[in-house]
């Protein structure tokens, strides 16, 4: 069974469109009852369909404009405590953990270099990192988008099965 159907997908590209639309706009774009909309929204809520509002938040209007990504080099036995050491770190907005040359993958914010690299600081002080590789991010190129992943899943009909 997909994990989204055509009702769901319609309405999640409406919100991703018009993310403001009401339940009862909504309704009448989708051609489906108020009703209907409100159930299919509690049951994407529940489904974890929908990111924390948190992540819509512009970190660049609460004063840290820079963005770097850095990949975190540490001793694998000691994960654990290093993700809890570095989630104590304000900065460090996302942390992703990777296969390849590096271990985790951060993505920091910074008021400006200064900054910058004084949270390199901090990650290099948690026991367990080895070393840190950072690279500024001059712009953003693509913003983060599911729209044409959506679109695709109405053009073939369905969305993948969870696995």
């Amino acid at each position: 069974m997909p994990l989204l159907d055509r009702t769901d997908l319609r309405l999640l590209l409406a919100l991703a469109r018009e993310p403001g639309r009401t339940v009862v706009a909504l309704a009448a774009h989708l051609g489906i009852s108020r009703n209907t909309v409100q159930a299919r929204m509690g049951q994407l809520e529940r489904r974890r369909v929908f990111l924390p509002f948190e992540r819509r938040i512009d970190t660049g209007a609460l004063g840290y404009p820079l963005l770097a990504f850095v990949h975190v080099h540490v001793r694998q036995q000691q994960l654990e405590a290093i993700v809890a050491a570095i989630e104590d770190i304000p900065e460090v907005v996302e942390a992703h953990g990777l296969t390849g040359d590096a271990d985790l993958l951060l993505r920091v914010v910074a008021a400006d270099a200064e900054e910058l690299f004084a949270v390199n600081r901090k990650l290099l002080a948690v026991s367990g990192v080895e070393r840190c590789d950072t690279n500024l991010a001059m712009g953003e190129l693509i913003p983060f988008r599911v729209r044409p992943l959506i679109e695709r899943g109405l053009a073939d009909g369905q969305v993948p099965a969870p696995k």
